[in-house]
């Protein structure tokens, strides 16, 4: 993936978009080279509506659950029981997406991450929202962090769209309808628009004269 053409495509197409590129930390994002699925899901599923440091503490107690592994096993999350858990700090609703997401693992619902990588985006969100408690903005971030996809555009994410309004001087946000249509001009690159959007947010907010 040529990041030069991605950048140079973008600074193209607006001139507050370039501006914003210029002065932002450089997308880092790479295409996967392998994949657990599983893993990654679980973590996602713990981290939902949470703020990363309680989160991060919560999927820590988790996997202390399970010592000495590297990875998760499905059929050992599945045979956990519920109170070990809910005791960790995940919610019922999380834990029942926990134990969905490793039933649909091993059912093979779930691909594995060599398949995963085989797959288009399409597929892969048709795949994973199968899942219990697994949305399409859940499968976006997996997409776009997780494996590296270029042109991911989570038009439902506050974050992208508070930072396109920010960007472009918007006192309202973008509807998701709206962005879908606004983002097709940064097409194969929207992973890169997202990204310097959410870079947006990091700036210090300009004070009214």
């Amino acid at each position: 993936m040529n990041h030069d053409h991605a950048h140079q495509h973008l600074s193209a197409s607006e001139t507050r978009m370039a501006a914003l590129i210029a002065r932002s930390r450089r997308y880092e994002i790479k295409p996967a080279v392998a994949i657990r699925p599983f893993d990654a899901l679980a973590e996602s599923i713990a981290y939902q509506q949470l703020n990363g440091k309680a989160a991060a503490t919560i999927w820590a107690r988790v996997r202390v659950l399970y010592p000495k592994r590297k990875w998760l096993d499905p059929k050992r999350v599945l045979a956990t029981p519920d109170d070990l858990l809910r005791g960790a700090g995940l919610s019922r609703a999380k834990t029942a997406a926990l134990k969905d997401l490793a039933a649909k693992t091993i059912d093979g619902t779930v691909p594995s991450g060599r398949a995963l990588l085989r797959m288009s985006d399409d597929e892969i969100i048709a795949h994973l929202t199968q899942v219990r408690g697994i949305g399409r903005w859940t499968v976006e971030m997996l997409l776009l962090f997780d494996l590296g996809r270029p042109d991911v555009w989570p038009v439902d994410d506050y974050g992208v769209r508070k930072g396109f309004a920010k960007t472009f001087g918007r006192r309202k946000l973008p509807t998701p309808k709206q962005l879908v249509k606004i983002g097709e001009k940064w097409r194969p690159y929207r992973s890169f628009a997202a990204w310097y959007f959410w870079r947006a947010l990091d700036e210090p907010e300009k004070l009214q004269s």
